[in-house]
Parts: structure tokens; C-alpha cells; sequence
């Protein structure tokens, strides 16, 4: 047992020296008010609470948090669902095209969507090429929509790579069972498939909506002055205003909503 300990001491102390005491450091200064005799106080977080405008951001985050979850969902589910039980060759290769993503930056890739959503980039003149605009502008950059597509392209492997080891582990003979008593196609999807992968859903869910709550690099630059969300106030506070105890409150009042999060995906993973 003791050589147990030994072993984990090294792990304990990273996550305690990094992890943990820069926490509580946090949560102190998030307790002190601003100016040269700091003190004790309260005030960041009724700040926090008694502005509407925090308040309109934080529901507009995960707003925005949900919309890339579930367009996440809809595009990697059938996506996982191909290559887990209709592809039979080439399965490597697909995942090795979905992983590459995360070998670059997210800044780069915030970047790219700039040269593709902007007014007269790529996708303009692709969409223009193809008749489907007339005259105007695209007019997609710098809007909330803009954000969106950019989140879900960045966090869109987690959700393909957890269903697809979901749907990886299913059985085949039961659904060749279920075909085999009669169902139909949809039924065993509905009744067999969709279930059993529940599991693999749940989890791409908490890899995707966790960081977007989080997220300001993709708003900032894809969204501009709409692209304002929760995480973009807190690195005003700390890089811009240099107000970092009302930072400090902010990011704490964020962790919570992460942990609420959390738990609500956990009770709905104890009920699969």
C-alpha cells in the first residue's frame, strides 16, 4: 500500500502545487476588493449579480454552448454510426482525417474560418460561382452564427471519436437480431442502437459544451463585438482592465456553472 503512495505521491503533488493551490489563490483574490488597502468583501460577486449585463452574457454562453453541442451531435452521430457499422475498410484513415485537427492550433483554425466566412472569401465566392447569393455580402463573419460554426468545427472530434468508440463496442448480432424478429430499420435503431450508445453521446456532450462555456479565443475573433461572451469578460478583466479580483469572481462564478453542468451530465449518465 505504502508503494502505492510512493507511486502516486509525484501525480498528487503536480495536481495539488498546479492545480489546486493556484485555485484557492484565485478564490482568495476574488474576495478582495480593488485599490491599494484591499479588504475582504463581497462586492465582485453582487457586482456580478446585480448587472444585467453579465447575467444576459452568461445566458447567451450557454445558449451558445447548447447550439454547438447539438449541431455537434447531428453532424458526428451519423458520421460515428458510418464508420463504426457500414465502413469496413479504411476506418484508420478516417480517424487519422479526424484527429489531425487537434495537431494544430485553435487559433490557426479561428483563423481560417476568417478567410472563409468573410465578405468576399472563399465561401462567398464558391456560394456566388454556384448562384445560390445574388449581390450582396455573405455577411456571416462577425456575427453569433460565425462562433458557431467555428465551435463546431473545432469541437467537433471529441463527439465523433466517443460515439464511435460507443458504437465501436455494439454488438452486431444484436442487431442482426432485432432485423431478424421483424423490427424495422428505424425501431432497431430507435429501440437498440440509439440506447447503447447513449453512453458515448453523454460524454461527447461534457467534452464539447465544458470547453465552449469557457471558450473566448473563437468568439473574440470570429464573433468581434458579437462575439462577447462569458469567457471574453474574464479575459478583458485580466489582460485589458486589469480589474483581477472582479476577474477572479467571475471565473469562479463560471467554475460553478461548469461543476452544475457536470453534475446534471452525470445524473443523466447514472440513469443509462
Amino acid at each position: 500500500m505504502k508503494k502505492r503512495y510512493l507511486l502516486m505521491s509525484p501525480a498528487l503533488f503536480i495536481l495539488i502545487a498546479f492545480g489546486i493551490v493556484p485555485l484557492f489563490i484565485m478564490l482568495y483574490f476574488s474576495f478582495l476588493s480593488d485599490g491599494q488597502t484591499a479588504s475582504f468583501t463581497l462586492k465582485n460577486y453582487i457586482d456580478f449579480f446585480s448587472k444585467g449585463l453579465y447575467i444576459k452574457l452568461t445566458v447567451k454562453t450557454i445558449k451558445i454552448s447548447l447550439i454547438v453541442t447539438s449541431s455537434c451531435l447531428l453532424v458526428a452521430y451519423p458520421m460515428a454510426y458510418i464508420m463504426a457499422k457500414i465502413v469496413r475498410k479504411g476506418k484508420g484513415i478516417m480517424l487519422l482525417l479526424i484527429i489531425i485537427p487537434f495537431w494544430t492550433s485553435e487559433l490557426v483554425r479561428a483563423y481560417s474560418w476568417v478567410n472563409l466566412l468573410r465578405d468576399g472569401g472563399i465561401l462567398e465566392i464558391f456560394l456566388r460561382k454556384l448562384h445560390i447569393i445574388g449581390g450582396g455580402n455573405l455577411g456571416i463573419l462577425f456575427t453569433q452564427a460565425a462562433v458557431i460554426i467555428g465551435l463546431t468545427h473545432i469541437f467537433f472530434p471529441y463527439m465523433v471519436i466517443t460515439i464511435y468508440m460507443s458504437l465501436e463496442k455494439l454488438d452486431d448480432s444484436i442487431i442482426e437480431a432485432s432485423k431478424s424478429l421483424g423490427a424495422t430499420s428505424f425501431n432497431t435503431f430507435k429501440n437498440i442502437t440509439l440506447p447503447l450508445s447513449k453512453v458515448g453521446i453523454l460524454t461527447g456532450a461534457i467534452l464539447v459544451f465544458v470547453p465552449c462555456l469557457g471558450s473566448f479565443v473563437e468568439p473574440r475573433i470570429l464573433g468581434g463585438v458579437n462575439g462577447s461572451v462569458i469567457g471574453t469578460i474574464i479575459e478583458d478583466q485580466f489582460f485589458e482592465i486589469y480589474g483581477w479580483n472582479f476577474g477572479a469572481a467571475i471565473a469562479f462564478i463560471l467554475l460553478a456553472l461548469v461543476l452544475v453542468s457536470l453534475g446534471i451530465f452525470s445524473k443523466f449518465n447514472r440513469e443509462v
